[in-house]
């Protein structure tokens, strides 16, 4: 972008030299957006420029196009785009399928005939019950319209495929090789493999609920399959009965990610499984990538297992880039195993103790354990996710280095932390001194905050009846209050919180 923006503060016939020379724009990416929290976002006055005077003279040289779906159509009108064949589109919506890929559409020809390559994320804050048009999706219009689409990626909280209809002609696609997808169940996932897309040689796909597969489907091999990811909650033995099975019908997979949450399993995930279950049966693998969390009784586990068995039994099968984590809790252990650098933008249920290592991927974080977490360990989460924009608290326990909360507001025995990019909190599910913690500017500095759950109980008694300043920063920006209850709120209140728009009455729970 800082490229791009130099380049309009020179005059157009000084353009041309660079314009011209194809070495420098056959493969050149254009970021067009204008309301984008993930991209920098341009004024209006420069995406006119680019519009009017530098897109028509180049358009024949680019291939890739990046785009928020509300500047869509400015851009795609501005020039031609011969050679066009890669789109992706942000804050995407059911309603630009009906609306712009058709066959009415001024994109008709851009769409139907060039693009190969189609990335679509949904608006995060799209309400799926209200706003989709699609019922199963709109993946199997998509696969129709496009008619020379090797590359789909539909990705978002409201873009996961249900397949109800189980017939072959849907979602076919006799061309298309690589296929990144959220699907409603692993039913769906196993829907996609029974060969209607035959040529498929990569499968991204994440998996929402975990249910039994109750339909019989083509279990034939997936010898074309070089490259597959998955990413499911499973349930007890959902893990063994189902994923395995698949895994071993890819016997040419060369490249394999894994992101596991196993609930309630008899046992942990450890190196010596990997490599019985999984490794022994993927001769062609050389590109093994995963993140394992199990959560089981701990009747499981066998007494005094530590961090260090676990790790132990992965450097036993040759893979040292490897940590794990063992949080021995009342009644369950949970075990964190995952290959180096750390691969999934979200991390559940890390307690006090943690390795020293910089998780630049992970935006979404939920930290758990029954014992306290000091001001200390919020430093350390600061430092090792510095680029986190979710935070769910789940603690019970009451701090035990704090003053009288309440009445204290100057802190003088712990540095400020400051979560640059953090915009969404939970502590619906924590103590009061969690709510002091992050609230209170004097320990906590939340620049970027607009979601916050709480309880409103503990948010009044901290912000004392919404007076107090040094609580009051932290929550002027807050766009959205989630409570547990609907509540008759004070005049000061909304004095405290002058840019909300809703108050929302939600039972919490901790979901992608």
């Amino acid at each position: 972008m800082d490229v791009l923006y130099s380049l309009l503060d020179v005059h157009i016939q000084q353009l041309n030299p660079i314009i011209q020379d194809k070495t420098f724009t056959n493969t050149l990416n254009f970021i067009l957006t204008t309301s984008t929290d993930d991209i920098v976002s341009i004024t209006t006055p420069i995406l006119d420029r680019f519009c009017i005077n530098i897109l028509p003279t180049i358009d024949h040289n680019i291939k890739s196009l990046i785009l928020e779906s509300k500047s869509m159509e400015r851009i795609l009108l501005a020039a031609d785009y011969p050679n066009l064949i890669k789109l992706k589109l942000f804050n995407f919506k059911d309603n630009i399928v009906s609306y712009y890929f058709t066959d009415e559409s001024p994109f008709r020809r851009i769409c139907r005939e060039q693009i190969t390559d189609l990335m679509l994320i949904y608006d995060k804050n799209n309400d799926i019950t209200v706003q989709r048009e699609y019922r199963n999706g709109i993946h199997e219009y998509i696969l129709k319209f496009f008619n020379n689409l090797k590359y789909l990626s539909i990705n978002g909280p409201s873009s996961h495929l249900i397949l109800d209809d189980s017939s072959p002609t849907t979602c076919f696609s006799s061309i298309l090789t690589k296929l990144c997808v959220y699907v409603y169940c692993f039913q769906d996932c196993l829907t996609l493999l029974d060969g209607r897309l035959k040529q498929l040689t990569t499968f991204i796909v994440e998996i929402d609920h975990a249910e039994p597969s109750s339909i019989a489907h083509n279990m034939n091999n997936l010898p074309n399959l070089t490259s597959f990811s998955i990413e499911y909650r499973c349930k007890t033995t959902a893990f063994d009965i189902q994923v395995l099975p698949l895994l071993r019908r890819m016997s040419n997979l060369e490249e394999l990610t894994l992101i596991i949450y196993n609930e309630n399993r008899t046992r942990l995930v450890d190196g010596t499984y990997i490599h019985n279950q999984i490794l022994l049966h993927l001769q062609r693998l050389y590109k093994f990538n995963f993140h394992i969390r199990t959560c089981t009784d701990l009747n499981n586990v066998t007494y005094g297992l530590s961090s260090d068995n676990i790790q132990e039994t992965f450097t036993n099968i040759g893979y040292r880039h490897v940590k794990c984590i063992l949080y021995n809790l009342t009644c369950m252990v949970i075990c964190h195993a995952f290959s180096l650098p750390f691969i999934s933008n979200r991390l559940e249920y890390i307690g006090n103790t943690f390795p020293s290592i910089v998780f630049t991927g992970v935006t979404k974080l939920l930290v758990f354990d029954i014992l306290p977490f000091e001001h200390e360990f919020f430093i350390r989460i600061a430092r090792f996710f510095p680029f986190l924009k979710d935070l769910s608290v789940m603690n019970r326990g009451r701090q035990l280095c704090r003053s009288n909360n309440v009445d204290c507001d100057h802190n003088q025995q712990y540095p400020v932390i400051e979560y640059p990019y953090l915009d969404s909190l939970h502590l619906e599910h924590s103590c009061i001194d969690y709510v002091e913690q992050f609230i209170n500017e004097t320990k906590t500095r939340l620049p970027r905050l607009k979601i916050l759950e709480v309880d409103y109980c503990k948010l009044n008694t901290i912000t004392k009846q919404f007076t107090r300043d040094v609580t009051r920063l932290n929550c002027a920006k807050v766009h959205r209050l989630i409570m547990e209850k609907q509540v008759v709120f004070p005049k000061t209140f909304y004095v405290y919180f002058p840019l909300l728009e809703s108050a929302s009455s939600y039972s919490y729970y901790f979901k992608k």
